[in-house]
């Protein structure tokens, strides 16, 4: 038998089984298998979607798919025949040709819901070649459990009783009225008992009570604290255990409700937490740092969806640590300073949207200034126009020389002389006369100094009061550090000397000590003092441009960072990873996605820390970030960078600023209820721009030990929903520029093939389509759009190509009919940075660059040799942004964005009324 091998070259095969095409077939579904699908109410059917992928090493086949499925009033399997999709183009399969050469067939079909059926239903597949008498079966074949179904409940109950068995008769229950639509609220408290007295030594009191197990849940989801300074996510099914103490949890119940609780922290010096009894039960632990008895707080919510049961406790949250938190008279007038009016607008933009280089792994521990003017003079040459610069630990003057970092302590302001011989201002100074675009440079330094704290015989323990606390945790034992009292004088004065050595920013890390001590009394001292010192002082000197790390701990969570009445805060996210252990830089991906579903409701832009260029998973961390919506820094040796790895996450901003991509709104992990070893996709997604016409951003990234494929469904594109459901979108993957076909929700198939090796990862972007009607080259000039000569024309503004998140760099797009005798289309574009616009536009094969387009920047005319066609994407029309801009010489003095104007005509120039009219 003569088939064809992977190259489609021929070659004699002695026979071919059918087991054998079976067994080598890849199987995929949407909704997929081994997952949980909700359907909304008053959804009545489901369309099911099945991929059949066989080798062309193979002689071409029919296939057979089946659905088997217990979607009957009496719970028995039965089958759903899935019939072959052949009358319409198929959807995008993404690298198709670096992909295994496969001949793909789809196969689809509509289950319609039994009437009054509200049970939940599990499916599987089976599949086979029509010449095979023998059906495989997924769940067998492929060890993949079976799928499953939940028609969500009409009217949920407003009983708190009726979600949890045996719910805790310590708490006193509240039914609250809930900020977002459709969820159900309430307010439970407490009471924690105080200390036993305010000896040095005590401990704080603790109590745990039984909140009760939750209801006909299947799946559950948490956030713990991983150790005292993380948060990671907790993933379990069925009963409810979780081994680390947790902030948030929230369970999928089989009538497609969302139960979320959060524990609150921060008010009357009272730290609450999420545990288990190995029975089932949730139970809520509490210390009390004060003699004077204090409240629990607990927040649960239902919702439809689990966003919108979050959203509801964290907006309740904010309201309930607003009425409970005290704040200092010198905090209030900080903020107040801080969001008064918008002069320093520009220069947070800066901050946040800067390109950042920071010295720790790329400079190491044995930190000179030397070490950093070579780093940067490397930057210089590769032409990485960095805009921010993070001189990273080991900098400070320290005692204890040799010892480790918890056995050292901070001794003066100034900068250690063996490194920084000329001082801190000196070193300063030349970086920025050096390297003018550098527009921010922070230091590095700890919240109660450095590791060890401070020295008991430095200058700083001889200019204010000291005092030894006790710790547990890492590096246990006493530590010296500046009193509680004398905190705000000692960050006063060391801001004030390093704004005076020319710096303006810092990155404040090991907040989590004030967790670690064990007095009770320390740490009802210091836990509110320092955290308000720091705000006070950072806002007062760096207008809040500071990175917070290592400060998850509950305590800062609600009292410093969910607050809104202050600039919002550069937090780190999570744990750090390890360079040389690869698995942890999958689980880092992972893990900020998760930790995003409660930090993107803090004021606070989440920070998934430094990274290197040059890496095996340099790409994969680069990506993530892009969708983040938080800052990018990376820190290289100098010399190893990847150049075209930083192009596609940077852009030239109008005043010549390298500026990264960042979205309008925080990526966060879409499928909440999907652990880590589920072996499935992480979809990381975002949103840019105004609802219903700005882009969506789902980042891909495959964090299993093998190769996955997926079918996307354009439904779990963020944002995509909200739209009018007969809005049609396009989805371009940004590592091939492949676009899919015009597709919205309502289509037999709206979905898009995503296959990733290990290590692999995928940007994909939805942009809906706008439509408008312009007279064709037949129309006179006293037709209207109306008229049948009208040209109808869609288009879809995809922002800078070769961008992981090129989309974000549209700030506003708006179209209308021009005013002109042949009613040409006009688009206006603002764009925050330059690079290669694309802009799909239907029928574009049959126009002309001359005869039917004609644009403008800043109301000059833009070069045509500076417009294309592309020749890979029909449809695509590209425009070089940045090479018209430095032709054309623009001055952009008077503002920091690029404002273009596209006019499109429908017919072909004839005297005069062609596109460059």
């Amino acid at each position: 038998m003569v088939t064809n091998d992977l190259n489609g070259k021929p070659f004699q095969l002695k026979f071919v089984r059918a087991a054998q095409m079976i067994q080598f077939a890849n199987v995929v579904c949407d909704p997929p298998l081994g997952q949980c699908t909700v359907l909304p109410h008053g959804q009545s059917e489901i369309l099911f979607t099945v991929l059949i992928e066989s080798s062309i090493s193979f002689p071409e086949q029919p296939w057979e798919a089946t659905l088997w499925h217990n979607c009957h009033t009496t719970q028995e399997w039965g089958e759903l025949k899935l019939e072959e999709e052949t009358a319409q183009e198929p959807p995008l399969s993404v690298n198709s040709t670096a992909r295994p050469k496969v001949y793909r067939r789809y196969f689809s079909s509509v289950l319609k819901r039994p009437s009054n059926h509200s049970q939940p239903f599990k499916f599987t597949l089976k599949y086979r070649t029509s010449s095979s008498p023998t059906w495989k079966w997924v769940n067998s074949e492929a060890s993949i459990p079976d799928g499953e179904i939940y028609f969500q409940a009409a009217t949920p109950s407003t009983s708190l009783k009726d979600y949890f068995e045996d719910l805790g008769s310590s708490f006193e229950v509240e039914a609250v009225s809930s900020d977002v639509k459709g969820t159900l609220l309430w307010s439970l408290k407490s009471t924690v008992e105080g200390t036993k007295s305010e000896a040095e030594d005590e401990e704080p009191s603790y109590s745990e009570l039984t909140l009760g197990t939750p209801r006909d849940f299947s799946r559950w989801f948490a956030l713990i604290r991983l150790w005292s300074p993380w948060l990671a996510p907790r993933h379990g099914k069925q009963k409810f255990k979780i081994n680390e103490d947790g902030v948030l949890c929230s369970f999928l119940r089989e009538d497609g409700l969302h139960l979320t609780l959060l524990a609150v922290s921060g008010i009357e010096d009272i730290l609450t937490v999420f545990k288990h009894d190995g029975k089932g039960n949730v139970t809520v632990g509490s210390w009390n740092d004060s003699p004077k008895s204090g409240t629990v707080r607990i927040i649960v919510a239902v919702g439809r969806t689990f966003e919108e049961s979050n959203a509801a406790c964290m907006y309740h949250a904010r309201s309930v640590v607003a009425g409970g938190v005290i704040i200092p008279d010198a905090l209030q007038k900080e903020y107040a300073n801080a969001t008064e009016g918008n002069a320093n607008a520009e220069w947070m933009e800066n901050w946040y949207d800067g390109l950042t280089y920071c010295t720790w792994n790329g400079l190491g521990q044995d930190l000179t200034e030397e070490k950093i003017f070579n780093a940067l003079d490397t930057l210089r040459k590769n032409d990485i126009k960095i805009t921010n610069l993070i001189i990273d630990d080991n900098w400070q003057s320290l005692d204890n020389p040799g010892e480790s970092q918890f056995k050292k302590g901070w001794t003066d302001f100034e900068a250690n002389k063996e490194g920084f011989p000329r001082g801190l201002r000196s070193t300063v100074i030349d970086i920025r006369d050096n390297h003018p675009n550098i527009a921010h440079v922070a230091v590095w330094h700890a919240l109660l100094g450095y590791w060890g704290g401070v020295s008991p015989t430095g200058n700083i323990a001889k200019k204010y009061k000291t005092k030894i606390v006790k710790k547990g945790g890492i590096a246990a034992g006493e530590m010296t550090v500046v009193d509680a009292s004398d905190a705000q004088r000692m960050y006063n004065d060391f801001y004030a000397f390093l704004l005076d050595a020319q710096i303006d920013s810092v990155k404040t890390d090991a907040q989590f000590f004030l967790d670690l001590m064990t007095s009770a009394t320390d740490r009802r001292r210091f836990t509110k003092a320092y955290q308000d010192a720091w705000s006070i002082s950072s806002l007062r000197y760096f207008a809040t441009k500071a990175i917070s790390c290592m400060s998850q701990i509950p305590q800062i969570l609600f009292h410093s960072q969910l607050p809104t009445n202050k600039p919002r805060l550069m937090v780190r996210n999570s744990d750090d990873f390890f360079p040389e252990i690869p698995t942890s830089h999958p689980w880092h991906v992972y893990t900020n996605a998760y930790t995003s579903l409660l930090t993107s409701h803090l004021n606070v832009l989440p920070d998934l820390d430094m990274f290197q260029t040059s890496h095996p998973y340099s790409s994969f961390h680069a990506a993530a970030r892009c969708v983040s919506g938080g800052p990018i820094y990376f820190t290289d040796e100098p010399g190893k960078h990847d150049v075209d790895l930083i192009k596609q996450m940077t852009a030239r901003s109008p005043r010549a600023k390298t500026i990264i991509l960042r979205p309008s709104t925080v990526g966060k992990a879409l499928d909440v209820y999907t652990g880590y070893s589920d072996e499935r996709l992480l979809k990381f997604g975002t949103y840019h721009g105004h609802a219903e016409t700005g882009s969506s951003i789902l980042g891909l990234f495959n964090v299993s030990e093998r190769p996955l494929s997926e079918l996307v469904p354009l439904s779990a594109f963020p944002g995509v929903t909200d739209a009018k459901t007969d809005t049609k979108f396009l989805v371009r993957a940004h590592t091939t520029g492949e676009i899919s076909e015009p597709m919205s929700v309502t289509d037999k198939m709206p979905l898009v093939s995503v296959a990733l090796e290990t290590k692999g990862w995928e940007i994909l972007t939805s942009y809906p389509l706008q439509t408008a009607s312009i007279l064709s080259s037949s129309s006179s000039s006293s037709s209207s759009p109306q008229q049948s000569n009208a040209k109808p024309i869609t288009f879809a503004i995809l922002g800078l190509l070769g961008k992981m998140t090129g989309a974000a760099a549209i700030l506003n797009v708006h179209s209308s009919i021009a005013p002109t005798k042949n009613k040409r289309l006009k688009i206006s574009i603002a764009l925050k940075a330059m690079g290669s616009l694309g802009i799909w536009i239907s029928g574009l094969k049959e126009m002309s660059i001359e005869d039917n387009f004609f644009m403008t920047m800043l109301g000059k005319p833009i070069p045509l040799h500076c417009v294309a066609k592309s020749e890979e994407r029909e449809g695509l029309l590209l425009v070089d942004v940045e090479r018209a801009w430095v032709e054309m010489d623009v001055n952009t003095s008077w503002g920091n964005e690029v404002g273009l104007e596209v006019f499109v005509a429908g017919g072909k120039k004839e005297g005069g009324e062609g596109g460059r009219e």
